[in-house]
């Protein structure tokens, strides 16, 4: 039995620390993201080049997903979780510099993108594989529930706290801000106590062996392989839109830097709140429903997005956007960690890391759908095309709706 198995998860210190810096990695992606978007529409105007840093961002998730998942068993997942904040930390450091130096560059940004999807892709096998260490298997659907509650509530602070520090000091300011969060993040990376330890009796298999028995055992699960399904589904057709959220709220709605910050964060009060309701409401045996609910109704909310006369209408969108994205975050992850047997976690939730690393693919499509034309239209089409998509896999995720989970 995991350690204070019946105190609340709050009340356990690692739970905390792990909690904490989720949340300020998650306000610091999101208040860079705006950040960028910012900084690039003034200096270039290009919505695709725009869309090209979050791809960036998501790059390293389907470039080393599957490694990190299975190098995730073979390292001590405290001190990997450390380096990869402090690594981040010195990255916006550097823009901060650069930028306060003049010297700032989209090339510069571009780097450090690709360099801070590293964090992102390794969240899934090192912190979240230790939330679930601290929280035991029977309250990591509750875990995971606050995790993905606060990461939203990240996408509702974030872009509201970038648009304001953005507007005061620019972007030199904002990248400052992002290193002084991540190095408070890192000391509480340092206080962890709880070790992983590594999977001493699989040394002697080959990384490229143990990413093979992730596969396999994804393929053979049709509860597994139904959820990847879905997963890749969102981070190709649904996900990526997001993107377009600052390019519409300044070039169609005509909103400044304060009143895209507050547009870009509709979606994450949606799933906030969506992610608070999962918590209190959703049973294990309905996991899979609200899984597939979520994903449907965000689809839909993507085209309504589009239509929207106005900023409010805009927003109220949004709002339930992300009330649909909670209910296929909060879920996605708790799928697989339920479905996997223990030693196989960390590769399956890899291979998770893997799926929604896919993404690029959908920002680029999205980019170049806007370049040609525009950035409402693009969201329509990428909407629709997952709605069908989603219709055509039906074959491949219907397990996930049948099959109960262990």
């Amino acid at each position: 039995m995991q350690e204070g198995a019946r105190a609340p998860l709050m009340a356990l210190p690692d739970y905390r620390r792990l909690w904490a810096v989720g949340a300020i990695i998650g306000v610091v992606r999101w208040l860079e993201t705006l950040a960028v978007a910012l900084y690039l529409l003034a200096a270039t105007g290009s919505a695709f080049l725009v869309t090209m840093m979050t791809l960036l961002r998501l790059l390293p998730m389907g470039l080393f997903g599957a490694h990190l998942g299975a190098l995730a068993d073979r390292v001590e997942r405290r001190t990997c979780l450390a380096v990869i904040v402090g690594a981040g930390a010195l990255g916006s450091g550097a823009l901060a510099v650069l930028a306060w130096a003049g010297a700032l560059a989209p090339w510069h940004i571009a780097i450090a993108c690709f360099v801070s999807g590293f964090s992102w892709a390794a969240d899934n096998p090192v912190r979240r594989m230790m939330l679930g260490a601290v929280a035991g298997t029977e309250r990591m659907g509750r875990a995971m529930s606050i995790d993905v509650g606060t990461n939203n509530a990240s996408r509702m602070v974030g872009p509201s706290l970038g648009g304001v520090v953005f507007a005061g000091v620019g972007v030199a300011g904002t990248f400052g801000l992002s290193a002084l969060l991540q190095a408070a993040a890192l000391v509480a990376t340092l206080r962890i106590r709880t070790r992983s330890g590594t999977a001493t009796a699989s040394h002697g298999e080959s990384m490229l062996a143990r990413i093979s028995e992730g596969f396999a055992l994804a393929w053979r699960d049709p509860r597994l392989r139904g959820t990847l399904w879905v997963t890749i589904v969102f981070n190709v057709w649904g996900w990526p839109f997001t993107a377009l959220v600052p390019v519409v709220a300044q070039q169609h709605l005509g909103l400044g830097a304060e009143g895209t910050g507050l547009l870009s964060s509709m979606d994450g009060a949606g799933a906030f709140l969506g992610a608070l309701a999962l918590g209190i409401v959703a049973r294990p045996a309905h996991f899979a429903r609200w899984y597939m609910a979520g994903v449907t109704l965000y689809l839909v909310f993507v085209i309504l997005f589009a239509l929207a006369p106005g900023s409010v209408p805009a927003g109220l969108a949004l709002l339930v956007n992300g009330a649909g994205q909670a209910g296929f975050a909060v879920m996605q992850a708790t799928l697989v960690y339920l479905a996997a047997p223990a030693e196989m976690r960390s590769r399956v939730l890899g291979l998770l890391t893997v799926c929604i690393g896919l993404g690029p693919i959908g920002f680029l499509h999205v980019g170049v759908l806007a370049e040609l034309f525009g950035a409402r239209a693009a969201c329509i089409i990428t909407g629709v095309e997952g709605l069908i998509a989603l219709a055509l896999t039906w074959q491949r995720w219907r397990p996930i709706l049948t099959e109960e989970t262990r």
